[in-house]
């Protein structure tokens, strides 16, 4: 029973006190859907059983939760480098208090008790709560200022605590129902009411995400003031001084996404993190006023960041001075940065424009990142982690940006934390519903339970996703039930390999997706991507479908001249890499010429199960000294491109050039 209450809580969250707005569709809550793929549960259970004790035991050794500890008895000295390690408990909470609403753990909920225990006692009587000050005020170090909030602006980081610390709450209240957490962010959520806003303290928060953290307090309290201080934050954003003459993205406020007013913004810019949590604060703020200029502007900015800005493999952020978006176009495959959290950003942004608009483009966006660039940050064994994720690795190229390994922890080490809350919530990315009609976005096998016109609905999916196109859905309402489902057709299933220009398929194949309605062809019609099916259905209709898994070279725009004479190799949402492991200990010096064939096959015993791609290629021997180059036959193996580097060290690349000319691209 008390499980059962906490999935009606977490699935009435999102319209608690009868809003008056919202998003128009509303994501079936995670606690409604039960997986049973092989793909997405291992990695969930891994995450429960690995990388959340992994994470608490570091937050442990590293200092982090001794710090906190020595805010309560207000002495000591801040032990750890960054004053936003506070964050990494608070993610850390978030992300097991998803995992108790899946998999209740008597133990896991007593230590995530423990743990609120020695965060509430390092808070102020005011409500301020950010241990680097609070453990010897008159000692602090240089991000901080002398004063609360003088350097927020700036490196502080001092609101990006606290909203860290309110999606955490926020989470632990709808997964427990209790209020322990919750109770202390709301303290100091009362205490920026109290500061910040119309003739108070002005500032734009230096880092984005106490936006996003207010909107949900303000969901589950119906307290406007949360509401309202958020879209001030975002506003206050274009205010400041800087030298707009100068090229310094630091000197411009570019860096900061402080440079204009947001709905004067038209580009992804500056830290890409920052830009994916103010966007998605944008987008929550204006499905929850109805601010038509805020969808203007980051309307603007996606298709910005998706037609000039965004990796073949859904990563972003492309530099690493400032872990921040370069020009556009500006992105190298030697240097590049692509820092996980930005990837899980992109997640969370995507899903936020798709709520908004309903059109399925988001949603492929979001798959390619999900399935590509976000999960190779975190390894398969669940405690180890990428901060960046290279598209290329060469034996004779080094730089500080360029990860060749994973590690279990870092100095700053926001990305995994930010695996640990995002693994657990995946499933509330597969349905949405808006009234009659119901969206599957993502396929993976097993059950969504959703409500239509107060109504019971089941909808089944068997799959062997990604692997395999073959998907089947049985629908199972509680009597007949006038519904239209939308099942999202995939951009690459259309010959799209992202929804821009900036790249495409060398040879697109032009095949229609079939679906059958139970065991018939069905002609269906398209609407903003996905296959709309309105019918009054009937327990245990079913529908067949199957989506085209060719191997798809993919080519880059023109206006990407390091990838020119290059191709990089898809198959389903899958991009593919090939690592020296499988390649005789080279993976750089691969040439897959035009027309060559690919074969596929599963393999079961190889990184936790992969479909690889095999073909005939030739490799490039380049010797230096003689100023020769000689090609070989060879067989190549590719590999999805998020395990690589699960085998030890070496190299990797995601281009391949076509032609000899094109080598030394890849050798710089």
């Amino acid at each position: 029973m008390k499980k059962f209450c906490l999935v009606i809580l977490i699935s009435c969250s999102l319209t608690a006190f009868a809003q008056k707005q919202d998003y128009t569709i509303q994501p079936v809550a995670f606690t409604n859907v039960k997986l049973t793929d092989h793909f997405w549960t291992q990695r969930i259970e891994t995450n429960r059983t690995v990388t959340i004790p992994a994470s608490f035991a570091r937050c442990e050794s590293t200092g982090r939760v001794k710090n906190f500890q020595m805010a309560a008895e207000r002495k000591g000295k801040f032990c750890t480098t960054y004053p936003f390690d506070d964050t990494d408990i608070y993610k850390t909470i978030e992300g097991a208090s998803y995992s108790l609403a899946l998999h209740p753990d008597k133990k896991l909920d007593h230590y995530v008790d423990s743990m609120i225990t020695i965060i509430g006692r390092a808070q102020e009587s005011d409500g301020y709560l950010y241990t680097a000050r609070t453990i010897d005020p008159l000692h602090v170090g240089p991000w901080l200022g002398t004063e609360r909030w003088v350097k927020e602006q700036e490196n502080s980081h001092e609101l990006y605590n606290a909203g860290h610390m309110y999606e955490g709450a926020a989470a632990h209240y709808l997964a427990t129902g209790k209020r322990n957490f919750l109770n202390i962010a709301l303290k100091n959520a009362d205490l920026l009411v109290r500061t910040f806003g119309p003739g108070k303290r002005h500032v734009a928060p230096g880092h984005q995400v106490v936006e996003m953290g207010l909107v949900k307090l303000y969901r589950i309290t119906g307290k406007k003031e949360y509401l309202d201080l958020a879209k001030f934050f975002i506003d206050e954003r274009g205010h400041k001084e800087y030298n707009k003459k100068s090229k310094s993205v630091y000197e411009n406020g570019i860096y900061w996404q402080d440079d204009k007013p947001v709905i004067d913004q038209t580009e992804a810019e500056g830290h890409a993190v920052r830009a994916m949590y103010l966007y998605s604060g944008m987008a929550d703020v204006a499905a929850l006023t109805g601010d038509k200029q805020y969808l203007a502007a980051i309307d603007k900015i996606w298709d910005n960041m998706v037609g000039k800005k965004m990796y073949v493999q859904g990563s972003i952020g492309a530099v690493g001075d400032g872990e921040r978006f370069g020009d556009n176009y500006e992105l190298p495959n030697a240097t590049a940065y692509n820092e996980t959290c930005a990837a899980i950003g992109n997640v969370f942004w995507n899903q936020r424009m798709f709520l908004l608009h309903g059109e399925s483009k988001y949603i492929d966006v979001l798959e390619k990142t999900l399935y590509n660039g976000l999960i190779s940050g975190v390894g398969l064994d669940g405690k180890s982690f990428f901060y960046t994720n290279a598209m290329q690795i060469h034996d004779n190229f080094n730089h500080p940006d360029i990860e060749r390994e994973r590690a279990g922890w870092f100095t700053c080490s926001c990305c995994p934390t930010n695996v640990v809350r995002l693994m657990p919530s995946i499933p509330g990315y597969i349905y949405a519903q808006s009234g009659r009609d119901v969206y599957v976005n993502l396929f993976i096998s097993g059950t969504g339970d959703l409500k239509v016109d107060n109504k019971d609905l089941k909808i089944i999916q068997q799959n062997n996703y990604p692997w395999d196109g073959g998907l089947a859905f049985t629908v199972e309402p509680a009597g007949t039930m006038d519904m239209n489902l939308k099942i999202r057709i995939p951009g690459w299933a259309q010959n799209q390999a992202i929804p821009s220009d900036l790249y495409s398929y060398q040879s697109p194949v032009n095949q229609q997706v079939e679906i059958k309605l139970n065991g018939k062809p069905f002609e269906y019609q398209m609407s903003k991507g996905y296959a709309v099916i309105s019918r009054k259905w009937k327990k245990g209709d079913k529908i067949d479908m199957s989506l085209p898994m060719n191997v798809q070279r993919v080519i880059a725009s023109d206006k990407l001249p390091e990838d020119a004479g290059k191709v990089a190799l898809q198959r389903g949402p899958i991009m593919y890499c090939a690592e020296w492991k499988d390649n005789g200990g080279k993976a750089a010096n691969i040439i897959i010429p035009q027309n060559t064939t690919f074969t596929t096959a599963y393999d079961p015993s190889l990184l936790n199960g992969v479909t690889v791609l095999k073909a005939e290629v030739k490799s490039v021997n380049i010797d230096e000294k003689a100023q020769t180059v000689s090609t070989v036959a060879k067989t190549m193996t590719a590999i999805p491109y998020y395990s690589w580097a699960n085998r030890g060290k070496g190299e990797m690349t995601v281009w391949f050039p076509e032609q000899v000319k094109y080598i030394e691209l890849i050798t710089k």
